[in-house]
């Protein structure tokens, strides 16, 4: 498989989403001869799927690629199975994981991806829906009938945007505090807390941390003392975790 799976879209300086792992990006994209990316823009809540798709185009012009957002098909399985690579955007995770259920894209895509090796960009719910289920998402269940169970890329799981930090005056739970509830409930189970700025990518057997501003990625187990995980790390033993 080949993956890179974005904390995020932006961080500060940045005009364009994904800028930050563009080289990433396009790395993968020359050495796939990626010419056709379809854009997955279902999370998207508060502007619209063409704009999102537009941005992602944008991100994506300095390559000789054609880029087309996956709600403006007839026929949205068709498309995945004529992807060369996949995109899918930030926005609300539930919303994003119960369309591609609905639409039964989660085979197809499990097929391209796992199957025929199309690179697979994601960020936020985009790389959250990459794990075994999207439990660990930030994000409010804003639909009934919510579904859990997404694409499971990867065996952990794993919280976009994670922040080790606590805000003065708040007296909710911290996000350390919430993905050890989640561990108390789900103890054979691991989390990635991949903070603003970094991304796992995924090449063949293999999987490294990166990171463009050195912000390093944690992990998260049950009566086990956190990992802190430095930028440019080897980390494809975590591909093998029984979790």
């Amino acid at each position: 498989m080949d993956l890179l799976l974005l904390s995020n879209g932006k961080v500060a300086g940045n005009t364009k989403v994904m800028e930050f792992a563009l080289p990433a990006i396009t790395e993968v994209f020359n050495r796939k001869k990626v010419k056709n990316v379809v854009v997955i823009p279902y999370a998207v809540i508060r502007s619209s799927h063409d704009d999102r798709t537009a941005m992602v185009a944008d991100s994506l012009s300095h390559l000789d690629v054609s880029v087309t957002g996956l709600h403006t098909a007839d026929d949205p399985v068709k498309a995945i199975r004529d992807a060369d690579a996949i995109v899918v955007s930030g926005g609300n995770t539930w919303v994003l994981n119960k369309t591609l259920h609905d639409l039964g894209l989660i085979g197809p895509i499990q097929h391209a991806v796992a199957k025929l090796g199309v690179p697979y960009i994601g960020w936020s719910a985009g790389t959250v829906i990459s794990a075994p289920t999207i439990r660990t998402t930030n994000d409010m269940c804003i639909v009934s009938a919510a579904i859990t169970p997404s694409l499971s890329f990867v065996p952990f799981q794993i919280n976009a945007h994670y922040i080790d930090a606590t805000i003065e005056g708040h007296m909710g739970e911290t996000r350390d505090e919430r993905i050890e509830e989640f561990l108390i409930v789900n103890p054979h189970q691991s989390v990635l807390g991949i903070p603003e700025g970094s991304w796992l990518a995924v090449s063949g057997d293999k999987m490294t941390y990166q990171a463009a501003n050195d912000k390093p990625m944690h992990w998260f187990k049950l009566n086990q003392e956190r990992k802190i995980i430095e930028a440019g790390s080897d980390v494809t033993e975590l591909l093998s975790l029984d979790c």
